[in-house]
């Protein structure tokens, strides 16, 4: 039986994205936030965007395939596909789903994208004010648990004290992000930098290990990639990043209701990882880059030791700020800024930056740029991941 793989089939050939504005404060409306973004993905891969013939998404986009097409001219719309769950745990599985349809010759130039306009919606993840407490909510709202912060708080709270891990490995991965954006043109928090001081005296989100500056962002905008073969990309005008594997799904009953999954203090994605490796035919030390979504930092530090790229019992040593930077630091994390200091569009500007470390034009360049993970959406159901790679990583 021939193997069953993504590897080296197909390639991200183009990337584009708005300017990020914060939430509410896009001067654009959702749909044309998109199309922009497809519009410059198309430009930076070389092609025409009435070649695209597949669109999918996650998170529940409002900006339908079908519409889309339409407005940009599309010939023949061959391939739509929506990544169950909401916010960012299908970023990297809708680019997986884009390949997959290339792969397999139900598409043969797919769009992954994320579009997010706030202001002309209600604020994303906010409840939409029902008049009773229905499933988890009833057994959780009674008692105050209302938000995501306080739900993933407990059990990064469970994660952190069974291992012995201190508050300051949180502390690195949001300066380290910070640190990023500082030289990123596009990073709404570029301007704003952070240290020990700022972020110990922000005010606590959830205590005990939840700042203000281990929160994500709410941003409005949009970003695309563009999916082609690996022969096709060979011949546009960007340097191929290689998709050279995509898992997605949760581990066993981690979406059992009212917190009673059988790994609690979990990113749900231990069963996940060893798929993803094993498909890329590498392991966690063959990792040049890392990109991982973070909600909230607690999920990056659950999400770094499920994926091997972390020992838990070391996390203490090796999450220090100057480990985590471009471009001398052993790990090099969220190179642009993240969730947390670039946007929040949902985990797709991660993957927008691992291609551009792989060309080899990052702002914030790491040394070792021949291999990308990006982990999508801890602690949510589904979550999903991604490695990208160059020619020599193939």
């Amino acid at each position: 039986m021939a193997e069953r793989t993504l590897r080296g089939k197909t390639a991200i050939a183009g990337i584009g994205e708005t300017t990020y504005y914060k939430h509410g404060q896009s001067p654009h409306s959702e749909f044309k936030l998109a199309l922009q973004a497809v519009v410059k993905a198309a430009e930076d891969a070389g092609i025409n965007p009435k070649e695209i013939d597949g669109f999918a998404s996650y998170g529940n986009d409002r900006s339908e395939a079908g519409r889309l097409a339409s407005a940009l001219g599309i010939h023949e719309l061959r391939f739509s596909n929506m990544f169950w769950g909401g916010g960012g745990g299908g970023v990297c599985g809708a680019v997986g789903n884009a390949a997959a349809a290339v792969a397999t010759g139900m598409a043969d130039c797919v769009v992954a994208f994320r579009s997010l306009a706030q202001g002309q919606y209600q604020r994303y993840g906010r409840s939409g004010g029902a008049p009773l407490a229905a499933g988890d909510d009833a057994f959780l709202f009674p008692y105050g648990i209302m938000s995501p912060a306080q739900r993933f708080a407990m059990k990064v709270t469970r994660f952190m004290h069974e291992h012995g891990i201190k508050q300051e490995a949180l502390r690195a991965i949001s300066l380290a992000c910070y640190h990023h954006a500082q030289n990123n043109p596009n990073a709404v928090m570029r301007g704003r930098p952070l240290d020990e001081e700022k972020y110990d005296a922000s005010r606590w989100i959830v205590e005990p290990f939840f700042h203000l500056y281990d929160c994500c962002q709410e941003n409005d905008g949009a970003a695309a990639v563009i999916v082609v073969s690996a022969e096709r990309a060979n011949d546009l005008k960007q340097k191929p990043a290689y998709i050279m594997a995509c898992a997605q799904g949760c581990d066993e009953r981690s979406a059992a209701p009212v917190h009673n999954m059988p790994n609690y203090p979990s990113s749900h994605f231990a069963q996940l990882g060893p798929r993803l490796y094993k498909m890329a035919k590498m392991a966690p030390s063959d990792m040049g880059i890392v990109q991982c979504y973070e909600n909230f930092t607690g999920g990056v530090l659950m999400s770094l030791v499920e994926h091997g790229l972390v020992k838990p019992d070391q996390a203490n040593e090796f999450l220090v700020k100057d480990n985590l930077i471009a471009p001398n630091g052993g790990m090099p994390l969220n190179t642009s800024g993240g969730n947390l200091a670039e946007c929040y569009m949902h985990g797709l500007e991660l993957v927008h930056e691992s291609v551009r470390q792989i060309r080899g034009v990052a702002i914030n360049q790491s040394k070792k740029n021949d291999t990308a993970i990006i982990m999508g959406g801890p602690m949510v159901t589904p979550v999903s991941s991604l490695i990208l790679g160059s020619e020599a990583a193939l």
